[in-house]
């Protein structure tokens, strides 16, 4: 779908202040309402939005440890069902499948380092993952940095 310079500074307003009516931003933005909700409703139709909600942060609710796992999965199992079994893990915040030495990526929370380890012995006691090396983030600096792809994307 292609976005514009609008679309744009309709997704930064709801992204800097979820809360906003869709009233306010037409005023804020000096477009009709209407303008304003067709617009919301055809990014989300179209996927441009992918979700309207809440994004509770680990760290703040104590899961300061994040890790990336790069896993290798028992091939015989095939990604869906090494996919479900991960999904029953809380822990597991993410799964991208990605070329390479491995074949998933899973970003995790955890408590602390050792408590890493207890998340890292489930993932392998699913029988799913044969094998798994992780990388533990030190400090984040951002991410979730969509906003300015969008921006960018808007520009002519």
């Amino acid at each position: 779908m292609r976005v514009d310079e609008l679309d744009a500074k309709i997704v930064r307003l709801f992204t800097e202040e979820q809360r906003m009516s869709v009233l306010e931003a037409s005023r804020i933005l000096k477009v009709a309402r209407a303008t304003v909700q067709a617009r919301l409703d055809r990014m989300i139709a179209n996927g441009v939005i992918a979700q309207w909600v809440p994004q509770p942060e680990p760290r703040a609710f104590g899961f300061p440890v994040v890790a990336f796992c790069f896993l290798t999965i028992n091939q015989d199992l095939g990604h869906d069902a090494v996919s479900k079994a991960l999904a029953a893990i809380p822990e597991v915040i993410e799964v991208h499948t990605v070329s390479g030495d491995s074949d998933l990526m899973a970003r995790v929370a955890a408590r602390s380092n050792s408590d890493l380890q207890r998340v890292l012995d489930i993932i392998m006691a699913t029988k799913a993952v044969v094998r798994s090396s992780s990388v533990i983030a030190l400090n984040t600096h951002f991410e979730g940095r969509t906003l300015p792809l969008l921006e960018a994307a808007a520009r002519p």
